[in-house]
């Protein structure tokens, strides 16, 4: 049975298909010293969902990205994606990288990034461009369809990139803190067009952040991974109603009170 169609108990009130499976995944670095980076890592990730991540500086948030997009392999424990072990990168898995300036291609205009995908994907240049132009309003990019990404604003740049990943109409976006650069307004502006996209495409989410506010906002759940070396310290299930609002959501109770919580477990880190 494909791990899709797997069933999940959660607290034992609501069950959701799987979308990964991590089993005892470890992962260490150098021949010489086999460094842990990553230790005894379980969890799930259900379909459709918002997984947020935290952790300190050097805890292995991004390495367990860069293992979830088949990018690296763990030196122990079993990934699974459908049912099998991820042997390698896939279009069903895309990732989102913080360093947008380095993520897009210069020479190209915003229109051409967005494309580099369908290249291999879409043989007809028609349905190509069918697929960018929609991508191009979805993401409120119009006016700057034709401008090259020095052009462009951080924000508007980071648009592209997540709009390049959307083009492979992915399962999973993995996302290694997208919004860490922005300004405030820019990233909780993309914060909410993020979950109003995740939410429209059903699309499984998993976001590295260091921000607590942000992973609480954005997630259906949050995993805090303590260092040293990197292991999952505590699941928080969110539980806050959908859709969520910049003011209301932050001053909900429950909201201040998973903060506190995830402080506490990170400080001293």
């Amino acid at each position: 049975m494909a791990l899709a169609q797997a069933m999940q108990s959660t607290g034992g009130a609501t069950t959701a298909a799987l979308a990964l499976r991590l089993r005892d995944v470890g992962m260490t670095f150098g021949a010489a010293t086999n460094r842990p980076v990553l230790v005894d890592i379980n969890f799930d990730v259900r379909e459709g969902e918002f997984l947020s991540i935290v952790g300190p500086s050097g805890c292995g948030k991004t390495t367990l990205l860069r293992l979830l997009a088949g990018l690296m392999k763990p030196t122990s424990g079993d990934i699974l994606f459908d049912g099998k072990p991820i042997a390698g990168p896939s279009r069903e898995r895309a990732i989102v990288f913080q360093d947008y300036t380095n993520a897009l291609l210069p020479w190209r205009t915003v229109a051409g990034n967005i494309a580099l995908p369908l290249e291999r994907m879409i043989a007809s240049r028609a349905e190509r461009e069918a697929r960018v132009a929609a991508l191009v309003t979805k993401m409120g990019l119009d006016h700057a369809a034709r401008q090259f990404p020095t052009q462009l604003s951080g924000g508007m740049q980071q648009r592209v990139q997540i709009a390049r990943c959307l083009a492979q109409q992915p399962r999973i976006m993995l996302m290694d803190e997208p919004f860490g650069a922005l300004d405030a307004i820019t990233r909780q502006t993309l914060q909410d067009e993020l979950l109003a996209l995740s939410a429209e495409q059903r699309t499984t989410t998993v976001f590295i952040t260091h921000d607590l506010e942000e992973a609480i906002y954005l997630g259906d759940r949050v995993f805090a991974i303590a260092a040293n070396p990197g292991r999952l310290a505590e699941t928080i299930e969110v539980g806050l109603p959908r859709p969520r609002n910049q003011l209301t959501t932050r001053e909900d109770p429950k909201f201040l009170a998973h903060r506190h919580r995830l402080f506490g477990l990170l400080q001293g880190h």
